[in-house]
């Protein structure tokens, strides 16, 4: 059976009850809604239809709210044909909402969260934040510029808008841009060119930029998914730390699960202090391969990986796996090679976009993601994984009862691998438990059994986990027997089995995980 979890954007390709039942058929584990489009409302539709079609098909699926975070985009440019930007050409970048051209570029504020204002007040205030060298990357980063100069466009000798060098080459030509009296001009030369159309996303240096992440509209939203039960919220340009904090105090204790998105310079830097609080990390490789050399992404993407190993962390790794399926009924042969590396790599879960939300048919690219993700698991060392890990596991000091529950988890798979073991059983309240015996990827079936329906759906995000609910038991021994009963009535284990339960004292408040005992099932 398939352990690497699947994620998939659901979207009006995907919206009907038909195919999202088709969907969880398929092996659909982590059901993402990206708040950046449609209205809340109609996510909060979309969340019940995803939970009719999880209890119609008899499997926990998982809600991901993924918030947009801030967004930077152009003014319009040149309607239909749009601009062409041409390598060498010089361009100058205002502030401001009219429309831009191939020799002035308008970038518009207006759309960001009124929590902003205090930093726009002045449209050029992002503008002015950029420095000689700097690299602006427009739309999905096929178009980047290096900043050549900034002034403001009322300083002697400023540079004025429309006076850079560019060829239509089909689409709007250069001149007529405008600048606010006051405002910042960068002047740039394009590095990398092509056509841009509609109003392109700008994507600015995140490590002295003002934007904030959650912004007001964020937590607005955040508010929405809570009350309707997400059991996960990805927090978009996550820069440090702090952003996470914010979105999980907002949240509450007993709030959904915050993922952080590594898709910007600065993440990157503060990778370590982020995973640290995130519950759990995605690999946002589309933003991230903008924010950074194309030829660095692979290589941050297992660094991100071991680290969320290192942590415990489930890690989502996401963006362009199986892209041509949007239109197609196979995928290439490298997005075949990209998905089985991920799997290889250790990721907890693989992600489809656009594939799953506009794509020709959803159901299938699901289908065709678990086969890709099973077949590499069989060639999966996992029993040398599990023997290596010790040697990268976090090494800074823990908290008590996080440190026996590592011990007692390693401890149980241990048990486990040497027995022979045909289950781990794990009781946990929290999925604490569940998710420190799957780091060692153990070749058995992992039942995690909770008294809570949120933590059993969170579970679904974490590699192997197979969670169930189970009713409040008064003691240690009776969450024993009630867990291993259960999974003997689902047909998972059988008389003779030898099985490795790990489960802490029900009125224990840390929730430590201090029990492991080896059961003959009879």
């Amino acid at each position: 059976m398939r352990r690497t979890k699947i994620v998939a954007t659901i979207g009006p390709a995907s919206d009907s009850p038909e195919v999202l039942r088709a969907m969880v058929e398929a092996g659909l584990d982590v059901a993402r809604l990206n708040m950046a489009h449609g209205t809340p409302e109609e996510h909060v539709e979309r969340l019940g239809r995803v939970r009719a079609a999880a209890e119609a098909v008899g499997r926990p699926v998982a809600i991901l709210a993924d918030l947009p975070g801030p967004k930077v985009r152009t003014a319009e440019l040149g309607g239909d044909p749009g601009v062409v930007l041409v390598e060498g050409a010089e361009v100058t970048l205002v502030a401001g909402d009219g429309p831009g051209t191939a020799g002035c570029i308008t970038v518009d504020h207006s759309g960001l969260p009124a929590d902003h204002a205090d930093l726009l007040a002045d449209h050029a205030d992002l503008l002015a934040d950029l420095r000689p060298g700097d690299r602006v990357a427009l739309g999905d980063g096929d178009v980047v510029l290096e900043v050549a100069a900034v002034a403001s466009s009322d300083a002697p000798g400023g540079p004025k808008a429309g006076g850079g060098r560019a060829a239509g080459g089909g689409g709007t030509t250069a001149g007529g841009g405008t600048t606010p009296g006051g405002g910042t001009v960068v002047t740039a030369v394009v590095r990398s060119g092509g056509r841009l159309r509609g109003r392109p996303g700008v994507h600015l240096p995140t490590t002295r930029t003002r934007l904030a992440s959650p912004t007001e509209d964020d937590l607005r939203l955040l508010e929405v998914a809570c009350a309707a039960g997400a059991d996960l919220v990805a927090v978009s340009f996550v820069r440090g730390p702090d952003d996470v904090r914010r979105v999980r105090e907002a949240a509450g204790a007993r709030g959904p699960m915050v993922v952080a998105k590594i898709e910007t310079a600065a993440a990157v830097e503060a990778l370590d202090a982020i995973i640290d609080v995130a519950d759990a990390v995605m690999v946002a490789r589309g933003d991230l391969g903008i924010a950074l050399a194309l030829e660095e992404v692979p290589h941050v993407q297992k660094r991100i990986i071991r680290t969320c190993v290192a942590f415990g962390r489930p890690v989502i790794t996401a963006t362009q796996m199986l892209e041509s399926m949007t239109s197609s009924p196979r995928p290439t042969r490298a997005e075949a090679s990209d998905v089985a590396n991920a799997v290889l790599d250790g990721t907890d879960a693989l992600m489809l976009s656009g594939e799953t939300a506009i794509g020709r048919d959803p159901a299938l690219v699901v289908r065709t993601m678990a086969g890709i993700a099973e077949r590499a698991e069989a060639e999966a060392d996992y029993p040398r994984w599990g023997q290596r890990l010790g040697r990268i596991q976090r090494v800074e000091e823990v908290p008590v009862p996080l440190a026996v529950t590592a011990a007692v988890s390693h401890a149980g798979w241990l048990a486990a691998s040497t027995l022979d073991a045909d289950a781990i059983v794990c009781c946990t309240r929290s999925g604490a438990t569940a998710r420190a015996v799957a780091r060692f990827r153990p070749t058995m079936r992992l039942l995690a059994y909770t008294p809570s329906t949120m933590v059993a759906n969170q579970l679904c995000l974490t590699w192997g986990v197979e969670p169930h609910v189970l009713a409040e038991q008064p003691s240690t021994d009776d969450l024993v027997w009630f867990s291993v009963q259960h999974a003997c009535e689902c047909g998972v284990i059988e008389a003779g089995d030898l099985v490795a339960v790990l489960a802490g004292s029900p009125d224990d408040p840390d929730s430590v995980t201090d029990t492991l005992r080896v059961v003959r099932v009879r």
